[in-house]
């Protein structure tokens, strides 16, 4: 059997020195997000309701931010993408130990922003890797997705330490990573790794051959394989490329708000320490590196295509809750997270190599577009859950979320049926050396 490490092996040192940067951003971004519940139901005394509506507005400003970066990343530049986001973010999030205390709606506007300003980045760095190493795209996304994960179960098992001494650190932390990250990408990308060093294959509606972000371009009998430049309209018509995909995973998301909304308070109601609910992600980080092997077999036998691993991540993803439901123990939340984080494995790397391989050039736009349609997931989710843990307890929300899940089912086999007979646009671009 194959280690997990693996991954990473293959990797030229270009690709891992990209990789475990963004594994240690992630790891200070860890430190805050999966506490917000227990921190506007705890230390600001509000109920889970308004913890969920502060989440609600975080990612109501993610789902506007991934929409703008994918729509803008010709026009403004990768580069100035990722530095100008993630530099915002750090100041953001330093201001939150005078905001969080003193207005709760300066606090929500706060997070709003927060949220708004981390997810810009995120479709131009899923571009950037997919433009950058066309060749290598599905097995990076994959060494990209377990990496930052390997840090979120880094900072989640710090997290609820650092809570127990003080929230505030926890906010010093989460900036200090973005502006790190920030620097990181000023000098990774200054003279080397650039946008306008990247030689794409495709129009970008410039007679000079170069694009609005300078991107050199090839001339125009020489592009092959990739999508003409579209109109908004023709974009948003192309409805089996981004739709049903977006939804699928909008509604995985949705469902998924059961662990804040539900579990956490479940535990601190049961008068479990803060920690006990951070190990669980620790949990989920462990087993997507460990599980590799395994995840690797999923693919070679029963979910071998994006589609298929979609479908199966649904249903696993269901079965978990469906564990939680008949057995609502600590030890019953140890095992569905296992099992949710197996459908997790299967679904977050699929989506953007899916997109970066159908979509060609206008691979950003709809992984903002894809990734502003599952935001309303992440956006919805703790608000609904919230409020039905309110009513009803983790029972209640439980129920909702295997609802849920069945939908996500139903989305991702609508997707599978749209791919039947559709051309395949890929992206054919060349970075320069470095």
């Amino acid at each position: 059997m194959e280690s997990p490490w693996s991954i990473f092996s293959k990797n030229t040192r270009e690709m891992n020195v990209f990789i475990w940067a963004s594994m240690i951003h992630s790891a200070g971004s860890a430190l805050m997000w999966p506490l917000t519940t227990i921190f506007v139901h705890q230390q600001l005394g509000r109920s889970l309701a308004e913890a969920g509506f502060v989440i609600t507005m975080q990612f109501l400003g993610g789902m506007i931010g991934q929409v703008v970066g994918g729509s803008f990343y010709y026009r403004w530049g990768v580069r100035n993408l990722l530095i100008g986001a993630l530099g915002l973010s750090a100041i953001l999030q330093a201001s939150l130990v005078v905001t969080a205390y003193t207005s709760w709606w300066g606090y929500i506007i706060t997070m709003f922003a927060i949220g708004f300003a981390s997810n810009i980045s995120m479709p131009a760095m899923q571009s950037f890797i997919g433009f950058r190493w066309p060749e290598r795209r599905d097995e990076l996304f994959n060494s990209f997705y377990v990496a930052n994960n390997i840090g979120v179960a880094l900072g989640t098992a710090v997290s609820g330490v650092l809570a127990d001494i003080s929230f505030n650190l926890t906010f010093i932390m989460n900036a200090a990573a973005s502006a790190a990250f920030a620097v990181f990408f000023h000098f990774y990308m200054s003279d080397k790794v650039t946008s306008s060093r990247m030689v794409t294959t495709s129009s970008v509606g410039s007679k000079s051959g170069r694009s609005e972000a300078g991107s050199m371009t090839l001339p125009a009998d020489r592009q092959k394989g990739a999508l003409p430049h579209l109109s908004l309209s023709t974009k948003l018509r192309s409805i089996h490329i981004y739709l049903f995909i977006g939804c699928g995973s909008m509604f995985i998301w949705l469902a998924n708000s059961l662990w804040g909304s539900g579990v956490a308070p479940h535990l601190t109601d049961q008068g479990m320490e803060m920690k006990m609910y951070s190990w669980l992600w620790t949990i989920n980080g462990i087993f997507i590196f460990a599980g590799q092997p395994l995840l690797s077999w999923l693919k070679r036998t029963w979910a071998v295509d994006a589609t298929s691993q979609l479908t199966w991540s649904a249903a696993l993803y269901g079965i978990a809750y469906l564990m939680i439901w008949i057995w609502p123990s600590y030890i019953g939340f140890i095992f569905a997270m296992i099992v949710a984080t197996l459908g997790e494995m299967l679904v977050s790397p699929a989506v953007p190599a899916f997109l970066s391989k159908v979509a060609g050039r206008e691979a950003p736009f709809y992984l903002g577009l894809v990734g502003g349609i599952s935001s309303l997931g992440r956006m919805i989710g703790p608000l609904a859950l919230g409020i039905a843990y309110d009513a009803g307890g983790l029972n209640l929300v439980v129920i909702v979320s295997i609802i849920v899940a069945g939908l996500s089912i139903s989305s991702y086999l609508m997707h599978a049926w749209l791919q039947r007979g559709q051309q395949v646009h890929e992206p054919s671009s060349i970075a320069c050396d470095r």
